[in-house]
């Protein structure tokens, strides 16, 4: 059910719980060989309205007026009451065992052994707490999980092949939303993606105020480069903190990028467009 949340969000007092960064997440990762997913049955209707708090959510509909007895999806408080509720849930294993995103809770582990106690613990806590799992999402004890849009393995992290797939159908832009969608889509992998942010300036021109569409061979030159960089996108290393890092950067005459690399294997690359005065700073100080 849809309702229109806005009258009550206009006079709601905002609340802010910190939402976990996906790199920190993955970091976390480093390591693990086996991983379960548990994602759970319409997540915000778990969280139980405050008795006395259930008017202030009252719709109208043609048969009455009905209150919500759960906590509605279109709250502004809504992700951060959720993410802070299960982050209490789950504490004395995140940061162990555990990583959670909202609803998706992925136990990692280094043993089978290991990983079979790590997802009692989880599943006592679940059950105590009455929350619900949805039975036909869950996978337990896989070596290779699919968790927010990257493949995560023993080996390390590559692109979900779904959104590599999309990627490589995906027609040249016609207009300026779809150029924005486009690098939304290729932006979310960018650490993939040797120098990303030089390779799309001339399609980045495009989405700038005042500048009129022209899909020209400069745009798409590199909107096929991207295509063909993500297709092929490198099986990413996760970061063994034990270990010592290495960088290797460089700079050209429209930007700047590097790579963070451990024993010889990327483990993500970085990119920067230069714009105004640094664009003519020498290669050293740029």
């Amino acid at each position: 059910m849809c309702c229109d949340c806005r009258p009550i969000n206009n006079i709601t007092v905002r609340y802010r719980h910190p939402i976990p960064r996906l790199d920190d997440m993955l970091d976390e990762l480093s390591g693990a060989t086996i991983f379960s997913k548990i994602d759970l049955r319409s997540g915000y209707h778990q969280i139980r309205m405050r008795e006395g708090d259930e008017w202030k959510t009252a719709f109208k509909t043609k048969s009455g007026l009905y209150e919500w007895l759960v906590m509605p999806f279109g709250l502004t408080n809504a992700p951060s009451t959720f993410m802070r509720s299960m982050n209490h849930v789950l504490r004395m294993f995140i940061g162990k065992f555990v990583v959670v995103y909202f609803d998706d809770i992925l136990i990692y582990s280094k043993t089978l052994d290991e990983h079979v106690e790590h997802i009692r613990c989880v599943l006592a806590v679940l059950r105590e707490e009455k929350l619900y799992a949805n039975k036909e999402k869950c996978t337990f004890c896989i070596e290779k999980v699919v968790f927010l849009g990257f493949v995560v393995s023993g080996q390390g992290v590559e692109v979900d092949e779904e959104k590599v797939k999309a990627i490589r159908e995906w027609m040249p832009p016609q207009n300026v939303s779809q150029v924005r969608s486009f690098l939304g889509l290729a932006g979310f992998y960018r650490q993939f993606v040797k120098d990303f942010s030089t390779i799309a300036a001339p399609m980045n021109e495009l989405t700038k105020k005042y500048v009129p569409f022209k899909w020209a061979n400069a745009q798409e030159k590199a909107f096929q480069e991207l295509k063909e960089k993500l297709t092929s996108a490198p099986l990413l290393a996760l970061p063994n903190f034990g270990k010592t890092f290495e960088i290797e950067c460089d700079a050209s005459g429209v930007g700047i990028g590097g790579v963070l690399m451990q024993e010889g294997r990327p483990i993500a690359y970085f990119s920067e467009k230069l714009s105004g005065p640094t664009l003519n700073y020498s290669v050293y100080d740029k």
